[in-house]
């Protein structure tokens, strides 16, 4: 440990698996932009990015030099991503990346750093700083290549698929032709009234359960009632149970009652759903408003239901922005309770609808097309709404 600890030593390591991480990422990212092979090479990533993060420890222009001389060494054949089977400008921009990528992570990772003996404080910074590095690239890796796969193959038409379907760059000379599978999907698929029918469903479903789970919510917070503590405790327990246990006493009740194939009984059953997270939720967040300005409203002669809405809704709002965020999401992303209970084609929620286009009938761009009309505007609401569900997620986290 004491040697590791040595300057030179912890950026060779730190040097070496940083490149290597980086010529993977690289090899990958090319590979389904270009259409070509690219491939990274486990000894010399490893011996360079040991080279280029030893000599990191003398300043942030040494390593970006270090940087400078891999990018060198590749556009020679001789870098930590190789491949034969590429254009000139793929290489360089393969070869250039990789050193961009590889000179800005070792300046962050080795920025405490020096040469000599390291303290056990400035050693652990370095491998902080390169587990964390290490996590957003992974874990980016993991959601955006399959979102990008997605992507290409539902830009892609039948021909280009059977040729190569691992072929995921973009042929721009089809102009507007990119777009078949989506314009196909409106017009043949009805797939406008999936959208329209998984929005409606979303939204009563966001009703419904803030209009149970706020009044809940608030007497588990406040009021004191016998059984209230046991209450508070069980609100999540309906997710020990798998909804797939469910599902079958689900499908019997609504053929029974006749909510089977039917917008009312998707919209019934979804609350059931959500409604114990957000009870979960906001009660957590209640509990850490001040009490002293709800009895100042009693006293002021308000009844219990106007200090709800006058004073402790408009205090929670960014509790109920994120709570109501959570629960659209659940509520649009529902598979399995809308492929069990739906059959008629013009009641379908999106979920069921992508779910049809599963066959061997109909051209995989389509499936991949369907996929992307249902992730995109929720990601997009997602992204917009970000910043008052973490902290409305945050808010009740001190008391409760």
């Amino acid at each position: 440990m004491t040697l590791l600890r040595n300057g030179y030593v912890t950026g060779a390591v730190l040097g070496a698996l940083w490149t290597f991480t980086m010529a993977v990422m690289v090899a990958v990212a090319m590979s389904f932009v270009t259409g070509d092979a690219f491939r990274p090479s486990l000894l010399l990533s490893l011996g360079l990015g040991a080279l280029a993060g030893g000599a990191s420890i003398h300043g942030r222009a040494i390593a970006m030099g270090a940087a400078g001389v891999l990018a060198a060494l590749g556009l020679l054949g001789a870098g930590p991503v190789q491949t034969a089977e590429t254009g000139p400008l793929a290489a360089v921009m393969a070869h250039v990346a990789l050193a961009a990528a590889t000179g800005a992570g070792l300046v962050k990772i080795l920025v405490g750093a020096r040469a000599g003996p390291l303290t056990r404080h400035e050693f652990e910074a370095a491998v902080i700083c390169f587990l964390t590095g290490f996590g957003y690239v992974f874990f980016t890796a993991i959601v955006a290549i399959p979102f990008y796969v997605m992507v290409m193959t539902s830009l892609k038409n039948q021909q280009q698929l059977v040729q190569n379907p691992l072929d995921f760059s973009l042929d721009l000379s089809r102009g507007w032709g990119l777009f078949d599978s989506y314009v196909e999907l409106m017009t043949t698929f009805n797939f406008g009234s999936y959208l329209w029918t998984s929005f409606f469903v979303s939204i009563l479903t966001v009703a419904l359960t803030l209009a149970f789970s706020i009044p809940g919510a608030y007497a588990v917070a406040r009021l004191r009632f016998r059984g209230a503590a046991v209450f508070s405790r069980s609100i999540l327990l309906i997710y020990m149970v798998p909804m797939i246990v469910l599902a079958l006493p689900i499908y019997i009740g609504y053929s029974m009652v006749g909510l089977r194939n039917s917008i009312l009984g998707i919209v019934l059953i979804y609350p059931v759903t959500t409604i114990p997270v957000a009870l979960y939720m906001l009660q957590g967040y209640f509990r850490g408003l001040p009490a002293e300005v709800e009895e100042a409203g009693l006293m002021d002669g308000l009844s219990r239901l106007q200090v709800i809405w006058k004073i402790t809704l408009p205090l929670s709002l960014p509790a109920l922005a994120s709570v109501s965020l959570y629960v659209f999401m659940i509520a649009w992303n529902e598979f399995l309770l809308a492929f069990m209970l739906l059959d008629d084609p013009s009641k379908f929620t999106l979920t069921r609808g992508i779910a049809s286009l599963n066959s061997s009938e109909i051209p995989r761009q389509h499936l991949m097309a369907g996929s992307v009309i249902a992730t995109v505007p929720i990601m997009a609401i997602f992204l917009g709404l970000e910043r008052f569900m973490t902290r409305g997620l945050t808010a009740g986290s001190v008391k409760g």
